[in-house]
């Protein structure tokens, strides 16, 4: 149950929520262990319903390690009991066992985030990522993406990639509604976005801006790719007020960049952009705005992943809601000439020129 942020519950739901959270950790442990040890796909297993006993078989889990799981799974929706006294897969559980979004998410949250939120009060006090010492000795994640250890790292990079990949094809139609020469994108990383542009459109060339770790590997990636000869690199560190933008470039892109950053870092790299444009260039910016969601969930699974940015990331970082954001674009001397909801995502696309 998730309580709506547009009413009041009534007393006894909230005291209800509050049992909930206060044992959230448990329930998402025991989560994990049905999906990794193979129970809910037992449950997955034919129409029939399943004994407790054929659940010990199918598992090679003890008779207690499998009663004590179901007893949790069917409080929370992974598990249902039918009158027969057999064990279905419940509705929640198909989600957990068969929804790529749900994967990537509980794999970020047990790998990634987990072991640092206990650092969560002391990074909001301090203002800086606390947590961050459960994978690495950095400042920032960012400098230390290349080195995360597994399975950290796989499972970061499978939740930056999920929530990008799934709308490239869709923003790909967008950015080339205007002819493009040569692209710069911002905070390349591994190179996916470039590599889709330049597949795309044969006659570009890209460059890719980025701290010197993840230019690597996205020239290791677009060389593979038998592209490398249209992409340059151009290492950054944004965070670096003197740090500049190459002015070839006819079109910027960030997509899902700026949200790594505070507002006051926000506006200067946006400043910096605008300094490197002309009256032709654009400026494409790709956000998801928990305001512009369509769905409680979406809404909730956001700024939640703004304790992410506070805890693990850099200290000073958040999604952004629409109104706000719109505002840095103004103090940074742009303007916000075009804007799309995507329909499959939550995201949303913005096109900017200078002012």
């Amino acid at each position: 149950m998730m309580p709506s942020s547009k009413g009041r519950m009534r007393a006894v739901e909230a005291k209800s929520y509050a049992q909930f959270l206060a044992f959230g950790p448990f329930a998402f442990q025991a989560t994990v262990v049905m999906r990794d040890c193979g129970l809910l796909a037992a449950l997955d297993q034919g129409e029939g319903g399943h004994s407790l006993a054929s659940l010990v078989d199918d598992t090679g889990l003890s008779e207690y390690a499998v009663s004590v799981l179901l007893d949790v799974g069917r409080n929370i929706g992974l598990v249902e009991r039918d009158d027969e006294g057999c064990f279905h897969l419940g509705r929640v559980g198909f989600f957990v066992l068969h929804d790529e979004m749900t994967r990537v998410n509980i794999n970020f949250t047990r790998d990634v985030a987990y072991q640092a939120l206990p650092y969560l009060e002391a990074s909001l006090r301090e203002s800086r990522p606390a947590g961050l010492k459960t994978l690495g000795p950095w400042k920032t994640i960012y400098e230390g993406l290349t080195q995360l250890p597994e399975p950290a790292q796989q499972s970061w990079f499978e939740f930056d990639h999920y929530y990008s990949d799934q709308v490239f094809d869709q923003l790909l139609q967008l950015v080339f509604q205007r002819p493009i020469r040569h692209l710069l994108d911002v905070g390349g990383n591994t190179g996916r976005w470039a590599l889709k542009c330049l597949n795309h459109d044969p006659g570009i060339k890209v460059t890719l801006m980025d701290l010197p770790g993840q230019l690597k590997e996205a020239k290791k990636n677009l060389e593979a790719a038998g592209v490398g000869d249209r992409a340059d690199y151009y290492p950054a560190d944004l965070l670096k007020t003197d740090t500049r933008f190459p002015e070839a470039a006819d079109t910027i892109w960030m997509s899902q960049f700026l949200d790594c950053f505070s507002e006051p870092e926000i506006v200067s790299i946006l400043q910096r952009a605008a300094a490197s444009m002309d009256a032709d260039s654009r400026l494409f910016i790709v956000e998801l705005f928990p305001d512009r969601q369509g769905f409680e969930a979406a809404r909730f699974s956001l700024d939640v992943t703004s304790l992410y940015f506070t805890c693990l990331a850099n200290g000073n970082s958040r999604m952004y809601h629409y109104d706000r954001f719109l505002e840095l674009v103004k103090q940074a001397g742009l303007v916000v000439e075009k804007e799309v909801d995507l329909p499959a995502g939550g995201h949303t696309f913005l096109s900017c020129r200078r002012a």
